[in-house]
């Protein structure tokens, strides 16, 4: 089964938002074995959008659109596609009964306009909406299936799982799995050699991608049940985790964050920040993770000298000879924060975020990190080699990523570190 996927939306085009539905969809689609072809993106445009469903038309048996069910007048996503399977709109009376259940529960009388959304295609599956108004529905003609799901995303998301998902389930002839081996400490490059023969796997596939200092490896199968693709899978990623050992954070896990608190917190190990140059970025990405207040209970964002003075007890004679970017500087941040916290870990960093070079002549991209347990301090130099007017954003993220594995590689390497008393 062959699938396209269509957007409609002026705003997408424009830039105005970002299309978050075209990641989740491949994806969920990809776990029921059906494989997306193609993607568009098209204005609120009948025309187009004709022309656009045309051609989705030729190259596959599915397509599903998202966008263009609201109730304004260049909303004309359902008219288009009704008047491509030569379907003619009815009222669904179960629909527009919904929708004024929606507005009474607001509190307010359901606006005329909205009725718009309830004249569906004859003879369509019908998807209910249970975080808005607009519903979906689902049409079948020659052998050709198109799905329309509402665009915004919370709305979108909620009917694929509850309507669509089921409705496609029928027409899929294996599942797709997959396992993603995130690693850090190795580029892209040097990560797919060591895989290389790897690479050239047809079932499973194994693909390597990167991102902002970290790389990536997904190894894919199809198979006819999920039991069948996790065991093809499993030998595959086995191999892969010996090859990368020391450099793999976790596997099917979203990021290095949710890999170091989750290991924080079955450990029950505290830790506590100070920053100079992330500006908090290394707590807020801890503290995204659920649960992480039970281990995370202090940050302190230090950029002027005198705070890291006052707050962290870094000596001034420190900064006045070696300037505040420094590896000694970053020792005692850490071990400030961790006195004024009372946590197990502390970590640290200070550098230079850039755009322009410090009063020293230094380019941006170099940051010193440090992490002290209260007996002993690791330290690390990080030059990401990133200047310009645009390194900015990138040179904190690589900081602040480097800072959560040097909490990593402390734990990874101190198996027995348990809380202090």
């Amino acid at each position: 089964m062959t699938c396209e996927l269509v957007f409609v939306g002026t705003e997408l085009l424009l830039g105005d938002i970002l299309n978050t539905n075209a990641q989740y969809l491949s994806r969920q689609l990809a776990a029921i074995g059906i494989s997306v072809l193609h993607q568009s993106v098209v204005g609120d445009n009948p025309d187009r959008l004709r022309q656009v469903l045309e051609t989705a038309f030729s190259r596959a048996d599915t397509v599903l659109t998202t966008g263009g069910l609201g109730p304004t007048k260049d909303d004309l996503t359902k008219e288009v596609c009704a008047d491509l399977f030569q379907k003619k709109l009815v009222l669904h009376d179960e629909s527009l009964r919904r929708m004024k259940d929606y507005f009474d529960v607001k509190g307010v009388v359901m606006p005329k306009t909205n009725e718009k959304q309830a004249w569906m295609p004859e003879g369509a599956v019908i998807f209910e909406n249970t975080n808005g108004t607009a519903p979906g529905c689902a049409m079948e003609q020659d052998g050709k299936r198109l799905l329309m799901l509402p665009g915004p995303p919370r709305e979108m998301k909620a009917m694929f799982e509850c309507s669509a998902l089921p409705y496609l389930r029928q027409f899929s002839d294996g599942v797709i799995c997959s396992r993603e081996i995130r690693t850090f400490g190795i580029g892209e490059s040097s990560m797919a050699q060591t895989v290389s023969d790897l690479l050239d796997k047809e079932n499973p596939t194994v693909a390597p991608y990167a991102k902002s200092g970290e790389a990536m490896l997904r190894v894919t199968a199809k198979a006819a049940t999920e039991t069948e693709a996790e065991a093809l899978l499993e030998p595959v990623v086995q191999e892969i985790l010996q090859r990368l050992d020391g450099y793999v954070y976790g596997v099917d896990v979203p990021n290095i964050e949710t890999a170091v608190v989750r290991e924080l917190l079955r450990r029950n190990i505290s830790v506590a920040t100070a920053e100079s140059a992330t500006a908090g970025l290394i707590a807020k990405r801890l503290t995204d993770v659920p649960g992480a207040s039970a281990v995370f209970g202090c940050g302190i964002v230090s950029y002027q000298d005198h705070i890291k003075e006052k707050l962290l007890l870094v000596d001034p004679r420190v900064i006045e000879k070696d300037s505040a970017v420094c590896e000694t500087v970053a020792v005692q941040m850490a071990q400030g924060a961790r006195a004024q916290s009372g946590a197990d870990l502390a970590v640290s960093v200070t550098g230079l975020a850039g755009p322009g070079k410090d009063d020293r002549g230094r380019d941006p991209g170099l940051a010193y990190l440090a992490l002290t347990d209260g007996r002993e301090t690791f330290t690390r130099t990080v030059n990401t080699g990133q200047t310009g007017p645009d390194c900015r954003d990138f040179n904190r993220t690589v900081f602040s990523s480097q800072a959560l594995d040097l909490i990593r590689c402390y734990l990874r390497d101190h198996p027995d570190a348990a809380p202090n008393a």
